[in-house]
C-alpha cells in the first residue's frame, strides 16, 4: 500500500518541485519586481530620462552564425557547448523634457539561463513519447541549467530567517544579545541591542559607531522624553531598572533631547567635521542602515525606536532568565534560499550594473554631440556575462563561493541527491558542534544519514525524501489577512 502511496505522490510531485516552483516565481513576478524598483534612470543629460516599464521573456533562442534565429533544445545546447538561456526585452520609455516618445520602446536588454522543465523550456509538459523524440530522458527530473554545454545545479543555501528577533547569551554569558537580520529589496542590515553585565545596553548596525548608546539612539529617532521611553516597556521590575540605569549614564553625558542624541551620534559618526555635516551624517545612519526592513524614510524613524525597545526588554529578559534564549539551530528560525531566489539576487546585481551602463552610454553620446536612440545605448553583455559568469563559475554575489557547482551525474541517485542538497553558509575550518548535531526539528525535513564525512560532515545536507519546500508569499498579503481577522499591526 505504502508503495503504490509514493508512486501516486511522485506522478503529481516532482523531487526538485522546490527548485521549479521557485524559478517560475522568479519568472512570473520576482523579475519585473527588480526592474519596478529601480524605475527610472536618469543620466547626467539636461531634460533627459528613460523610464521602465514591463518586463518580457521569450523561450530560448539561438542566433546562428548567418544572424538566423531559431529555437533551441536543451538536447542541442548539450551537444554544441552553447547556453541554454531566453532572451530578455524590456520596454524602456525615453522622456525628453516631461513628453515621452513611445515608439519602438521593446528592447533587447540580454540572456537569462533557463531551468530544464521550467516553465520557459519546451520541456514543460511534454508527454514521455515527446521527450523521448527531443533527445530528452524521460525520468530526468529537470531543476538545472546548461551553462556552455555543462549541466549545472543551484544549491540551496539555509541561512537564519531575516527580520526576527533572535536573542542569544554570547562571550561567556557576559552579553545578552538581540539581533535582527534586518532585508529589504536585497540588502541586508545585522542590528543589534546589546545588553552588557553592568546593564548598560548599545545598539550596533552597519557603518555605525563603537559603543552607541541605547537610549540616545532612542532619542535620535524621535522618543525623547523620559516617560515615553518607559511607557514602551512592560511593568517587569527588572527591565524598567535596566532601561532607568540607561536613561541615567546618558543623563550625565548630557543627551537629554532628539538635537542632543543627533549631535552625541554626529560626533561619533563624523568626528572633527562640520556640525551640519555630522548631524546629516547621523541621519542617513538611521534612516538607511539601522533596521532596513522596517522603512528608509524619516516617517519610519518613530516605528523603529518602537521596535528596538521590543528587542531591548527582550535583552533584559534573557539576562534575568525570565524567558529562554533563542536556539539558532531550531529550523523554524531558518530560511532555504532556492533556486528563484539566488537567480533574483544574482539578477538584481546584474541589472544595477546595466542601469549605470546605460547611464554612461547615455552621457557620452550626448558629449559627443550623437543623437540619443535607447537601442544604441543597451549593451546586452553588461547583463548576460555578468549572469553567465556567475553561473558558470559558482563565485555568487557578497563573496558565496561553490552555489553553482556541476551537476553530478554518476548515477540517478546521485543526481536527484545533488538536486536536493542543502549547503550552510559556515566555515568548514571552524568546529561548530552546535551547528553540526542532529537537532529534533529536522525530523521530516532533513535526511539524517545522508552528509558527507569530514570538515563539510553535517554542513552539507539533504531534504527528506517527502519534504515539500514553500516558495514564500508577499508580507502585504499575509498583513492583510491577519488585519481582516482583528490583530493589529
Amino acid at each position: 500500500m505504502s508503495g503504490e502511496l509514493l508512486t501516486a505522490y511522485f506522478k503529481e510531485n516532482s523531487l526538485v518541485k522546490q527548485h521549479l516552483d521557485s524559478y517560475n516565481k522568479f519568472v512570473d513576478s520576482g523579475i519585473q519586481t527588480i526592474v519596478d524598483r529601480v524605475g527610472a534612470i536618469q543620466p547626467s543629460v539636461e531634460g533627459f530620462e528613460l523610464h521602465f516599464r514591463q518586463i518580457r521573456l521569450e523561450k530560448p533562442k539561438i542566433i546562428e552564425a548567418d544572424g538566423a534565429q531559431r529555437a533551441i533544445h536543451p538536447s542541442e545546447a548539450r551537444l554544441r557547448n552553447l547556453t541554454y538561456a531566453a532572451p530578455i526585452f524590456l520596454e524602456i520609455v525615453p522622456v525628453f523634457n516631461g513628453v515621452e516618445k513611445t515608439l519602438f520602446s521593446e528592447v533587447f536588454i540580454g540572456e537569462l539561463p533557463v531551468m530544464v522543465k521550467s516553465k520557459l523550456c519546451y520541456l514543460d509538459n511534454m508527454t514521455e513519447d515527446e521527450l523521448i523524440a527531443a533527445g530528452e530522458d524521460p525520468a530526468d527530473p529537470g531543476g538545472y541549467f546548461i551553462i556552455n554545454g555543462s549541466e549545472r545545479a543551484l544549491t540551496s543555501i539555509e541561512d537564519l530567517a531575516p527580520n526576527r528577533i533572535m536573542c542569544t547569551r554570547e562571550k561567556d554569558n557576559t552579553i545578552i544579545t538581540a539581533k535582527v537580520f534586518s532585508t529589504r529589496h536585497g540588502f541586508r542590515a545585522r542590528s543589534v541591542v546589546e545588553r552588557m553585565n553592568d546593564g548598560t545596553m548599545h545598539v550596533v548596525f552597519p557603518a555605525s559607531p563603537k559603543d552607541l548608546s541605547f537610549t540616545a539612539v532612542l532619542r535620535a529617532l524621535g522618543l525623547e522624553k523620559r516617560d515615553s521611553i518607559l511607557s514602551q516597556f512592560s511593568e517587569d521590575r527588572n527591565v524598567r531598572n535596566d532601561v532607568l540605569l540607561n536613561l541615567e549614564v546618558d543623563d550625565s553625558n548630557e543627551v537629554e533631547s532628539r538635537a542632543s542624541a543627533l549631535e552625541y551620534l554626529g560626533k561619533k559618526a563624523a568626528p572633527g567635521q562640520a556640525k551640519d555635516y555630522q548631524e546629516k551624517r547621523a541621519e542617513i545612519l538611521l534612516d538607511t542602515y539601522l533596521l532596513p526592513h522596517i522603512g528608509s524614510t524619516p516617517d519610519d524613524r518613530l516605528k523603529k525606536a518602537h521596535y528596538l525597545c521590543k528587542m531591548a526588554e527582550r535583552a533584559c529578559k534573557v539576562a534575568y532568565k525570565e524567558v529562554p534564549q533563542d536556539d539558532k539551530d531550531h529550523y523554524a528560525n531558518k530560511r532555504i534560499k532556492l533556486a528563484g531566489d539566488l537567480m533574483e539576487e544574482l539578477f538584481r546585481y546584474a541589472f544595477q550594473f546595466l542601469v549605470k551602463d546605460v547611464a554612461y552610454q547615455a552621457g557620452r553620446a550626448d558629449s559627443r554631440g550623437r543623437h540619443i536612440a535607447v537601442q544604441t545605448l543597451v549593451r546586452p553583455d553588461a547583463l548576460t556575462d555578468r549572469i553567465r559568469y556567475s553561473m558558470a563559475t559558482g563565485n555568487w554575489i557578497a563573496g558565496q563561493t561553490g552555489v553553482s557547482q556541476l551537476l553530478d551525474r554518476t548515477s540517478f541517485l546521485a543526481t536527484t541527491s545533488h538536486l536536493r542538497r542543502i549547503i550552510s553558509p559556515l566555515s568548514r575550518k571552524h568546529p561548530h558542534f552546535k551547528a553540526r548535531d542532529l537537532h529534533g526539528t529536522h525530523w521530516g525535513k532533513l535526511c539524517p544519514n545522508e552528509s558527507p564525512e569530514g570538515p563539510s560532515c553535517a554542513l552539507v545536507k539533504n531534504l527528506s525524501l517527502l519534504c515539500e519546500v514553500s516558495i514564500g508569499e508577499e508580507e502585504k498579503g499575509i498583513e492583510e489577512a491577519v488585519s481582516k481577522l482583528g490583530v493589529k499591526l
